[in-house]
């Protein structure tokens, strides 16, 4: 080609449309908000909200590079990164480390979070969890339990950086552990390699994944509950930080995992705690039922509030299920976990309407006596002795009290007081009695009334036959013909 039609030509392949293109308003908005943002989060994102994209990473890093330049939007300074020693063998070690970064909340303020994250040394198979205050020695412990269950074993050795939770002192190499941590360390006695001070390089896998994870995944990420935010991290972890080849291995993690699970040792007794293990969201459907692990649970009456409705589900020792209300933390309901699938688990105080206050429950019930002050004594006392099944005693009331006559509820109430029985049952048992000796009206018992039978049915259908006047007329006038000849015959006799 000539120079001018390199140009041309050139020009031309500028304007070609890019696969990319359909989410430009996407990708320039987030860039525009964020200028640091790198081309693998905003893939990670398109990935999130769009679920399937026709394009791979790379092509999304060149439009990045395009958009930055089209409409001048310099990168921020990337953060620091720090080479990785040899690689230990297969289940050998794992590395921990800590960090923690400010994220705007769905409240408009911006919110702290700590992250702990662990990475197998061979696979890089990664874990984090996150919360929302500083990290406690029990804390720490507990998702060292969590990630062995995540990793379906613990490697022989763990790499810690020298954090207050853990480590006492350095007196010239021997280790002072905290007093929790020595006791942790005495019942799953793995290894403890410490780095010394101000030494990243020594455990530089670490540091690359917890800076990986703030600013892949948590950096610009706005904050809603602290169990959606580590839900979403693990559905991250398992579409990105551990299902994505690695830059280093050029080996997907989660591929290599398969393998060093084998190596890792298996943790046979699990520490029990007290407090709730991380719990979950699940979406609740329309007849107001939580579908976990192929069983269906119900939630009290009135819990769904449309397509987006969702609930918080912990398991204690997987033994026992949780759900709780995703904003309050209230609990909704708790059942023990079948062995089996396909069940439907419920509880029958679910299926009551909870809308209406028990003050409204107990006037509406109080008006519907002639005598209210009677009645409201009467009530208050059911109310005191039956407090938790109050709902359930109003309505038997109310329903006894609209089948009967005045006076039958006048005097059931009155037997009740006196004879102290207050118990809807009872109340209801007295309006049954008296019912049935007040005096009847004189009407015909339904007893008394005949059935129609199968013959008296086919005789109703019957229609008689219309007969015309003149028909009438005719046989009138035979009958006086026929009687003026009777008495004449007569006559003659």
């Amino acid at each position: 080609m000539s120079p001018d039609e390199f140009n041309i030509e050139m020009e031309s392949r500028n304007q070609r449309s890019k696969k990319p293109d359909i989410y430009h308003n996407d990708i320039l908005a987030w860039l525009k908000e964020y200028p640091e943002m790198t081309a693998a989060q905003i893939y990670d994102w398109l990935e999130e909200k769009y679920k399937e994209l026709k394009f791979n990473e790379s092509t999304t890093r060149n439009y990045v590079r395009w958009i930055r330049k089209e409409y001048d939007i310099p990168k921020g300074i990337e953060t620091r990164q720090y080479g990785a020693p040899d690689d230990p063998p297969l289940g050998k070690q794992a590395q921990v480390d800590f960090g923690e970064i400010k994220v705007p909340s769905s409240t408009g303020n911006s919110i702290k979070l700590f992250v702990m994250c662990f990475v197998l040394s061979n696979s890089r198979y990664k874990y984090c969890e996150w919360q929302d205050r500083p990290f406690t020695t029990e804390d720490i412990i507990k998702i060292h339990e969590n990630a062995f269950d995540f990793y379906g074993g613990m490697p022989q050795e763990i790499v810690y950086d020298q954090d207050h939770l853990i480590l006492t002192s350095e007196n010239h190499g021997d280790l002072v552990y905290t007093h929790a941590f020595a006791n942790y360390l005495k019942n799953r006695k793995f290894k403890v390699y410490m780095c010394r001070k101000a030494d990243p390089e020594s455990k530089g896998r670490i540091e690359n994944v917890v800076g990986y994870v703030k600013n892949n995944f948590a950096i610009h990420r706005k904050f809603y509950n602290l169990d959606r935010w580590n839900e979403d991290c693990y559905k991250w972890l398992n579409r990105r930080g551990n299902g994505k080849i690695h830059s280093t291995t050029r080996k997907i993690p989660a591929e290599v995992f398969i393998e060093e699970q084998k190596h890792l040792q298996p943790v046979l007794k699990k520490i029990k705690f007290n407090s709730l293990s991380l719990s979950l969201t699940y979406q609740v459907r329309k007849d107001n039922t939580v579908p976990i692990s192929g069983n269906r649970y119900s939630v009290p009456r009135g819990t769904y509030k449309g397509p987006n409705t969702y609930v918080k589900v912990s398991k204690i020792e997987n033994r026992l299920l949780i759900i709780m209300d995703i904003n309050s933390d209230k609990e909704l309901a708790r059942y023990e976990i079948p062995s089996s699938k396909g069940n439907l688990l419920g509880n029958n105080n679910h299926k009551r309407d909870n809308s209406i206050k028990i003050s409204a429950l107990l006037s509406s019930t109080i008006e519907l006596f002639i005598d209210k002050e009677k009645a409201a004594s009467f009530i208050e006392k059911i109310y005191k002795e039956k407090p938790r099944y109050i709902r359930d005693q109003l309505s038997q009331v109310n329903s006894a009290v609209k089948d009967s006559t005045p006076e039958v509820i006048d005097k059931a109430l009155n037997f009740c007081i006196r004879n102290h029985l207050y118990s809807s049952v009872d109340f209801k048992d007295a309006v049954c009695h008296y019912a049935k000796n007040a005096p009847q009206e004189n009407v015909k018992c339904i007893d008394d009334i005949i059935p129609l039978s199968a013959e008296s049915l086919e005789k109703i259908k019957i229609k008689p036959e219309v007969r015309n006047v003149s028909d009438y007329a005719m046989i009138l006038t035979q009958s006086i013909n026929q009687h003026e000849y009777t008495e004449e015959h007569q006559c003659q006799l």
